[in-house]
């Protein structure tokens, strides 16, 4: 049964096909409809129910009292390229003004969320509440390393974030205004909007109309020229998938290989995935059997192979009596064929395929990555079981286990945080003198810092000595990190000696962590001293060496001091720099002047808010309850976004008799619900402690409503603070 959104969604793209709307002949694109040999022919609409496809576009044509912000807003897309002139200015209303398509192609539709020009452009969110095994990690874990770089997208978010603020249609007219050609990345990232804004939409004219500008925006790449390739078509064909519109799948498929056979393989990807989506194994037999096995016919063979492999279809085993394994053109395909019969432990077929790749004279590295794979792909095994079958197949079938299958499990033993079995690995390569690459402990690293288990710092780095690997300046830094965490400040130094042997200088993250640690020992001489080996060794201390000194200043003298050298030193203030001075003001009772931190022309103005919200913490956490609601209103009332942090300050300080109507007005604040949990569990206390037992009952309440687990852990602090008022010490 297909529900509503399905039927109009197909009458409308039919009406499509069968229509050209003035919106079509004024952008010269056209819509063929579907071949008469296609396998599924599409349904036939009177006039008086097709919708066409000029009357689904979105209107952005507004009323004049949103026009002015909506020019404001284009105004400041024109300056991130480039643009001359301030947001809203004459000069860029007239830009603006050009961009826009006339009424003609936009006319009126069911308002949609793309038209809410009114959203804050660079909204700020909310930090995410850590849970609990996070909190026993230390603080450095933020500057964990992360091991992808994210720059290669940044345009791909930029062109995201205004094809969702603007829509698809104004976004590309920008572009066009702005002389900058719109190429498949551009295409890729809106087309990719379209099909997520369809899957978040419970309305089913919005989605329809997502729906449509992804198609408007095929129908614009084919007329300037580039072909739809698999990673622009394939996520609206998986939605399509998901939501088991037939027609549509099929009617997208033909605009998609008009012109462009060598899609056609990949396109019998997406259908063998359609017919099983639907369960449907009438069909999808049919399309195992008519496989003929020519050269296009191969390639048409492996993809319903692939598609097979990841729904772990009995169809897999049968085509493979028909497909050789051993001429498959992709080693990524054979992959996922042992990866499927891996999750269903047919391990006799997966000996039988080795046997026969060893033979074909695959080379021996492939075999045992094979193995690998089938190995980590079973179900329902502990790690220490995975590590025994990829054992058991290498020596049972005489294949040489390879780097890059070790590699492979170490990390599968790190995603588990069995670090200790990631370590017996890399001792095993060493002793199978296999070359080890220091790239293979940096996820070691991570998994000993998310387990908690710190003291195996020092096993992995006798190993990377041992074997005279020369890891990276960061790896060299979580290493001396790690030293720090568990006090072996002595092993943290002797490591900065060894760099001299490793030909590596070192950094300033090398020294902050050993100063970071020190001082979290309240041991201020001690990192005073690291500060002034650190300059001798010419080694500039950055911001984050001076927000922890500020932050653990003794006296006012010190904060000046240590302020006064930053600035010496060319160091800019970061915004944990004045969080630092804030916090050092108010641990030396210096509160107007920790106010009055956030009045420095140096404060980053995107951070005003998160340091004003510092400001409030402090307060708080001091016991300076007046002056940090006096200042949260303020905050409030210039409009400013609090930081989720500083109302739980407020309310876990906030205890005093007579304050339940504030701390219920801060609860409403929490918006995010780990942050809003915490917030509860302490007014419920306070409300417990001071008697109002109502208003504790209907808490309690709404924490069932959204958790009732979280319920018992709500009690049990209730009973452990009011143990002591009952039976004190």
């Amino acid at each position: 049964m297909r529900g509503s959104k399905g039927k109009q969604l197909s009458s409308l793209i039919y009406s499509v096909s069968k229509n050209n709307s003035k919106t079509l002949e004024q952008t010269n694109s056209t819509t063929s409809k579907p071949s008469k040999k296609s396998k599924i022919a599409f349904r036939t609409t009177s006039s008086t129910d097709s919708v066409s496809l000029s009357s689904s576009l979105l209107d952005f044509q507004k009323q004049k009292k949103k026009e002015k912000k909506e020019k404001g807003l284009f105004g400041a897309i024109l300056n991130i390229f480039g643009g001359t002139g301030t947001p809203g200015s004459t000069s860029n209303e007239a830009a603006v003004d050009s961009c826009k398509l006339p009424a003609t192609d936009v006319p009126e539709v069911k308002k949609s969320q793309e038209e809410d020009i009114d959203k804050q452009w660079f909204s700020s969110s909310s930090n995410t509440f850590l849970a609990h095994r996070h909190k026993t990690i230390s603080r450095e874990r933020k500057e964990k390393w992360v091991f992808k770089n994210t720059q290669g997208d940044r345009f791909q978010r930029l062109v995201s974030m205004c094809g969702d603020r603007l829509g698809t249609n104004t976004t590309l007219a920008v572009f066009g205004r702005l002389k900058r050609e719109t190429g498949q990345k551009e295409f890729k990232a809106l087309i990719e909007l379209c099909v997520e804004k369809a899957r978040e939409s419970q309305d089913e004219d919005e989605s329809i109309n997502h729906i449509h500008r992804a198609y408007r925006l095929f129908e614009e790449m084919k007329e300037q020229g580039f072909q739809i390739e698999d990673e622009v078509f394939g996520p609206l064909l998986l939605y399509l998938i998901d939501m088991k519109f037939e027609d549509e799948f099929y009617f997208f498929s033909e605009v998609i290989k008009e012109g462009n056979s060598a899609v056609l393989p990949r396109l019998g990807y997406y259908e063998m995935l359609f017919w099983i989506k639907v369960d449907n194994t009438d069909k999808v037999q049919e399309l195992c059997s008519s496989i003929v096995f020519d050269a296009d016919g191969f390639h048409l063979a492996e993809n319903y192979l692939l598609a097979l492999c990841e729904t772990d279809r009995e169809e897999l085993l049968q085509l493979l009596e028909v497909v050789d394994i051993t001429k498959l053109s992709s080693l990524d395909y054979v992959s996922s064929i042992f990866k499927s019969i891996g999750r269903v432990s047919l391990e006799e077929v997966a000996e039988k395929f080795i046997l026969a790749l060893k033979t074909s004279e695959v080379e021996a590295d492939n075999l045992s990555y094979f193995i690998c794979n089938y190995a980590m792909s079973m179900l329902n095994l502990a790690v220490e079981d995975v590590i025994s079958k990829f054992e058991y197949l290498h020596e049972k079938l005489d294949v040489r286990p390879s780097i890059t299958s070790y590699e492979k499990l170490v990390s599968y033993c790190c995603d588990s945080l069995q670090v200790h079995a990631a370590l017996d690995i890399a001792e095993k390569m060493s002793q199978l003198d296999l070359a080890l690459s220091v790239e293979i402990f940096y996820p070691i690293l991570q998994a000993v810092e998310e387990s908690c288990e710190l003291d195996l710092v020092h096993p992995i780095y006798s190993i990377i000595r041992r074997h005279n690997l020369k890891p990276s300046t960061e790896a060299l830094r979580i290493l001396i990190n790690l030293h720090v965490k568990i006090k072996d400040f002595e092993g943290a130094y002797n490591m900065l000696s060894d760099l001299k042997e490793m030909g590596i200088k070192p950094t300033s993250g090398m020294y902050n962590s050993i100063i970071a640690g020190y001082l979290r020992e309240k041991n201020l001489p001690a990192g005073e001293m690291v500060f002034n080996q650190m300059k001798n060794a010419d080694v500039k201390p950055d911001s984050r060496t001076f927000s922890y000194l500020i932050a653990n200043s003794e006296s006012e003298e010190d904060i000046i001091k240590y302020f006064e050298e930053m600035k010496s030193a060319n160091v800019h203030a970061t915004k944990h720099v004045y969080m630092s001075l804030i916090n050092a003001y108010v641990n030396c009772g210096q509160f107007e002047k920790a106010k009055q931190v956030v009045l420095d022309q140096g404060v980053p103005v995107k951070n005003i808010n998160e340091i004003k919200s510092v400001v409030v913490s402090a307060l708080a956490s001091s016991g300076q309850m007046s002056d940090a609601l006096k200042f949260y209103d303020e905050m409030k009332q210039e409009g400013c976004e609090i930081d989720q942090k500083a109302v739980l300050s407020l309310i876990e300080h906030l205890q005093f008799e007579g304050e339940l109507n504030r701390l219920l007005q801060l609860l409403e604040e929490l918006k995010d619900p780990d942050f809003w949990f915490d917030g509860c569990e302490r007014v419920v206390i306070y409300c417990v402690r001071h008697k109002h037992l109502s208003s504790a009952i209907n808490l309690l309440k709404q924490l069932m409503d959204q958790d009732k687990m979280s319920i018992y852990a709500v009690l049990d602090q209730v009973y452990i603070s009011l143990l002591p008022l009952y039976y004190p010490m």
